[in-house]
């Protein structure tokens, strides 16, 4: 039987606990490979040095601060997170690399942007579309605070297409992530990430929904056999 959808409060509740050992756990799991993946959603958002720019569901700030510096100190970079916990680790961390005056850090509904529309330049979004209670709706608030022809890159796990790379992505579920959590004290917060990976929407699907919504275009680049993957798309 399908697990539950969980509701917002759960999710954000998740993400404020976990805080403090994200990061880390983030380095630990993927053997230092997140950094090069967002660091490709970055370059493949076009965030160029001066635009505005905005990371929805920024978590501790990785994505955020990259964007940071690849927009400069005459850019501004916004990262948007309902986790509050998530949120001031974010600012902490911008404030240690000297990122204070180019970043801003908002509570915010992802599916309830608080910003105008077109406002920004570029957008990211890591390891969240596949969290929130409704996709569609999601993706459609970033095509709306989008400037027209801006690039919005979505970074996210996938259930990948061949039998192969599912029992892998299976085994590392079972025998790594979830025996880690268990061992920090962490297992329910990281029990979730297995079902969530069934459900969310796999590259031609989410290419689909983002049309759907308004996007002129759209590609997903499958990473790490399709266990990972980043959609691009373009207003």
């Amino acid at each position: 039987m399908a697990q539950a959808i969980p509701d917002a409060n759960y999710i954000r509740d998740l993400f404020d606990r976990i805080a403090p050992v994200y990061d880390d756990f983030n380095q630990a799991l993927s053997f230092g490979l997140h950094k090069v993946w967002k660091q490709m959603a970055v370059d493949w958002s076009g965030a160029q040095p001066g635009m505005n720019v905005l990371d929805v569901c920024c978590g501790s700030g990785d994505l955020a601060l990259l964007l940071a510096r690849q927009v400069g100190p005459q850019g501004q970079v916004t990262g948007a997170d309902f986790a509050v916990e998530q949120l001031a680790i974010a600012s902490q961390r911008a404030a240690a690399k000297g990122y204070t005056n180019c970043t801003n850090w908002i509570e915010a509904d992802a599916l309830s942007l608080p910003f105008d529309a077109e406002q920004f330049d570029a957008l990211t979004m890591g390891y969240g579309l596949r969290n929130l209670i409704d996709i569609s709706q999601g993706l459609k608030e970033l095509q709306r605070v989008l400037k027209p022809g801006a690039r919005a890159a979505i970074l996210d796990f996938h259930q990948p297409s061949s039998a192969l790379a599912q029992q892998f992505q299976q085994w590392y579920l079972n025998t790594i992530v979830v025996p880690t959590a268990k061992r920090c004290g962490l297992t329910e917060e990281y029990a979730y990430i297995g079902p969530s990976v069934e459900r969310f929407p796999i590259g031609s699907e989410q290419i689909a929904l983002a049309k759907k919504v308004g996007f002129r275009k759209a590609v997903h680049y499958p990473l790490l056999g399709g266990m990972m993957g980043v959609l691009v798309a373009q207003k």
